[in-house]
C-alpha cells in the first residue's frame, strides 16, 4: 500500500504543496485535519482509544473520531469519510454540524482542525487498526478524565474537547439530528 499524501498548507490553510505523510510528520509541516465529537441520544460523547499500533499518540483517548485530509479533499468529505472508515457507521448526508476551526499549532501536530459534531445512536463497529475500544462518557467524565488523567489522551483532543465546551457547543449534542 502506497503511503498517504497530504496537501501542505501555508499560515493561511492555503494549500502550498504536497508531501508523504511521513515527511509532513517527521518535518512538522501544516497540514489539515478533521475531529468529530459524535454524541448519543442521552448526550454522550464517544471517546475512542487509539490503536496501539497508530504512529501518533498510541493507546490515546482520542475524539469520536478524527483524521487527515488527504491530498484534494475537503473537510467535509474527509469528516463523514472519518466517522465511516473509524466508526464503521454511515452517517446521512447533512447530519455532521460544522463547529469551528483551530489554527495549526503544538497541540494538533501542526494540523489546522475543523471540528465537527452529530449525534447518532447506530451501533459502532471500529476499524481495530484505528481504534481499540470506543466508550459512551458524559461530559463531566470527559472533563474528569483531561483533568486526572492528561497523558493518556491525545493533545489535540485535550484541545478540541475544551475549546468546544468553551464556545459553547456542548448544548448541540443533545439538538444535532439523528
Amino acid at each position: 500500500m502506497s503511503e498517504e499524501i497530504f496537501d501542505i498548507v501555508d499560515p493561511y490553510d492555503q494549500v502550498i504543496g504536497q508531501a508523504t505523510r511521513s515527511v509532513v510528520h517527521a518535518t512538522g509541516l501544516r497540514h489539515r485535519a478533521v475531529h468529530i465529537l459524535l454524541f448519543n441520544r442521552r448526550g454522550e460523547l464517544l471517546v475512542q482509544k487509539r490503536a496501539t499500533t497508530k504512529d501518533t499518540f498510541p493507546g490515546c483517548f482520542d475524539s469520536s473520531a478524527s483524521g487527515h485530509l488527504s491530498a484534494g479533499e475537503d473537510y467535509d468529505t474527509a469528516a463523514y469519510r472519518e466517522v465511516s472508515e473509524e466508526l464503521g457507521i454511515s452517517l446521512p448526508e447533512d447530519t455532521i454540524l460544522k463547529c469551528f476551526k483551530i489554527d495549526a499549532c503544538n497541540e494538533t501536530g501542526q494540523e489546522f482542525v475543523w471540528v465537527y459534531t452529530a449525534q447518532s445512536d447506530a451501533a459502532v463497529k471500529p476499524d481495530i487498526s484505528e481504534v481499540e475500544s470506543v466508550t459512551a462518557m458524559s461530559c463531566a467524565q470527559v472533563e474528569n478524565l483531561l483533568n486526572t488523567q492528561s497523558s493518556t489522551c491525545a493533545p489535540a483532543f485535550r484541545r478540541v474537547f475544551r475549546e468546544f465546551c468553551k464556545r459553547g457547543f456542548a448544548d448541540l449534542k443533545r439538538n444535532a439530528p439523528v
